[in-house]
């Protein structure tokens, strides 16, 4: 077996020939300025490697079933093992997903109903139905799917109909029959809607012999949830409403009874969604996989997890074209004196914000008791910048959720933009068409001509630069277009040029040198608004459907800083998601800016230097679940004590 996952010459994405030597068995943490080139070494090189090889190994008709791919470009990669890849990405799958359905306890649950449960049917049944009717067959094909349709067929159906609990069921999801067996007295759907952390409890008491392993099986399930931090949830709360940081632990939790060895595991920002108070269970997890003999990979920009880290390596210096070199290779205490951009950000703390901005009124959410909310009537001061806080699971999201229902807030998340692969930054934030003009304006053609989806694309990828062939049971082939080689567009537009560039030629541009290389003020005024979101690094065409979370949820900033007219509420999840340290202080920026056009912030977040930022803070808790839902604090962040966020900016 060998003792390194060795790489040479790595050139994906931004990668600059990148050599570098990991250690197997160990915990390493890859930091580095966003865009830097962290992702396309450990997800897109080392994980999609390892996929492929292990793909290869199994016959083309199951390959056909397998997650796809694609090969990194790289002159040599070894010792590499089967890996685990554990990321952000929401849970997918359709309504009927559940916390306990994607952690395998509902199986167990649902084993102990059937042999342990006491049945009581009641009279009267109902006969089965052979036609499934167009209404029924509607509501399986469009409202009971997947959660990722578009926004245009999802505001279509909105328009029609109206989402609330079933009132036969109550929400149990089950038939009258199955509703009616118990165990402990509790029908499946009263455990269903307990809290993890009550129901480990609960299913200790049963004691017959008959479902013993069913008992321990289902218990090891709820405590590992537990151990991670999840206690506050319950089985039946449904995956597409868990963030991206809840789906990463959910789906980390069947990996935790394992016996598996010498596994490679990789996650992407692993304290995602986690107060500092909590970061100590997931760091805990890591130790605990790399203690059982396998590799962790983890990108990371907290503090907290680079401190625990066998070792350390830094990709940048910058990002984009700056970055894809190796910094920094070592331990965590010779990073801090390393003079790279982590170690300076490690140094610097942004200040407690001493002299907030005045208000200018009020937007009171009344008598909220969503989930786990205590009839709360809170006041949001408006025009400033408010930070929601408290431990995971305290309320924060619920509150924010009030704040859409009672006053229409506009919620910038870290839901992907668009499903369509034609979709990039400009597109998205309405700068295409300005480009277009531009164009149009230097050649003499319809700006339709410049556009992908028009008479200017090429005609045999239809704008799309490849040309997909579907092998049935072997992997599909994607080849760039050898008619205009995978530049999109016609001779005739190619032809035409701005400042020495084609239409073309901007895909393959960054947003910061497209600032200083097209000459129209339309173009770079939203260009700018991408850059200070911290996007600079992104190129004009990439797709959307290849950024983050948090990249996802900048480019709506961005968006609304162009298109906001009126005054207006907005909320954002985690903003920080995705960002190094260097790069919250531009963040900042981007919330202040929202401020200063008169607009009402209010941001769920765990970072300490957005919650000393801040010029309002309300602090949730004491606990998660039952144990939280109540406001502990709310004022100016200066005079925040006697709480877990206080301790932790104190501690900091």
């Amino acid at each position: 077996m060998p003792k390194f996952i060795r790489i040479r010459g790595a050139r994906t994405n931004n990668l600059k020939s990148l050599d570098v030597d990991l250690q197997r068995g160990r915990l390493t943490v890859f930091a580095g300025v966003s865009g830097s080139g962290k992702s396309s070494l450990v997800f897109d090189t080392i994980a999609a490697e390892a996929g492929h090889q292990l793909n290869e190994t199994f016959p083309p008709f199951t390959r056909n079933r397998l997650p796809r791919w694609t090969r990194p470009e790289t002159d040599e990669i070894g010792g590499l093992s089967p890996v685990v890849l554990i990321d952000q990405r929401r849970i997918g799958g359709n309504a009927r997903s559940t916390v306990g359905t994607i952690t395998d306890a509902w199986t167990y649950l649902r084993l102990l109903f059937s042999r342990a449960g006491e049945h009581a049917a009641r009279l009267g049944t109902r006969p089965p139905k052979d036609y499934e009717g167009v209404v029924e067959r509607f509501e399986r094909i469009y409202l009971h799917t997947s959660d990722d349709l578009s926004d245009r067929k999802r505001e279509t159906i909105e328009r029609f109909t109206r989402s609330e609990t079933c009132p036969d069921c109550r929400g149990d999801r089950l038939n009258e029959a199955a509703r009616s067996v118990t165990v402990l007295g509790r029908t499946i759907g009263d455990l269903a809607r307990m809290e993890i952390t009550e129901l480990a409890s609960l299913v200790e008491e049963v004691r017959d012999p008959a479902v013993a392993p069913v008992v321990a099986a289902l218990g090891d399930k709820l405590r590992a949830m537990i151990t991670i931090g999840l206690g506050y949830l319950h089985l039946g709360r449904a995956t597409t409403t868990l963030s991206g940081g809840e789906s990463q632990r959910v789906k980390t939790v069947k990996h935790l009874g394992s016996s598996l060895v010498e596994m490679l595991y990789v996650f992407d920002e692993p304290t995602v969604g986690l107060h500092p108070h909590d970061i100590a269970s997931m760091t805990a997890l890591l130790l605990r996989l790399r203690d059982k003999g396998n590799t962790v990979l983890v990108v990371e920009h907290d503090p907290a997890v680079m401190a625990i880290a066998d070792e350390i390596v830094e990709i940048g210096p910058d990002a984009g074209a700056g970055g894809g070199r190796l910094v920094f290779q070592g331990s965590f205490g010779g990073l801090r004196s390393a003079g790279t951009a982590t170690s300076a950000a490690l140094a610097a703390r942004t200040p407690l914000n001493t002299t907030p901005r005045p208000p200018k009124g009020v937007i009171t959410v009344t008598g909220a008791t969503r989930n786990n909310l205590r009839n709360l009537t809170v006041d949001v001061p408006a025009q400033v910048l408010t930070v929601l806080t408290g431990v995971a699971g305290s309320g924060k999201s619920s509150l924010a959720a009030e704040l859409v229902a009672q006053h229409g807030a506009i919620v910038l998340d870290q839901r992907p933009v668009s499903v369509n692969r034609r979709s990039t930054p400009i597109t998205y934030t309405g700068i295409a068409g300005a480009v277009r003009k531009l164009f149009a304006r230097h050649s003499g053609l319809p700006a339709g001509m410049f556009s992908a989806n028009s008479g200017g694309a090429c005609p045999d990828c239809k704008g799309l630069g490849v040309i997909y062939t579907d092998l049935a049971f072997m992997d599909g082939q994607e080849n760039v277009c050898e008619t205009c080689h995978g530049r999109r567009f016609t001779d005739e537009v190619l032809r035409h040029r701005v400042n020495g560039l084609s239409i073309a030629d901007l895909d393959d541009l960054t947003i910061a040198d497209a600032l200083d290389r097209l000459p129209d003020r339309h173009i770079r005024d939203g260009l700018r608004h991408l850059d200070r979101a911290g996007l600079g690094y992104l190129r004009l065409g990439q797709p959307l459907t290849t950024l983050s979370g948090g990249e996802c949820q900048r480019v709506k900033m961005a968006r609304e800083l162009r298109e906001a007219a009126e005054p207006a509420l907005y909320v954002l999840d985690e903003p920080t998601t995705g960002l190094h340290l260097r790069d919250i202080a531009a963040l900042l920026g981007v919330l202040d800016q929202l401020v200063g056009q008169g607009h009402t912030v209010v941001v769920i977040e765990h970072n300490l230097d957005v919650i000393r930022h801040a010029d309002w803070v309300i602090d949730l808790g004491p606990g998660p679940g039952r144990h939280g839902g109540r406001v502990l604090y709310q004022g100016p962040v200066a005079a925040l004590k006697d709480t877990a966020t206080a301790t932790a900016l104190h501690a900091d």
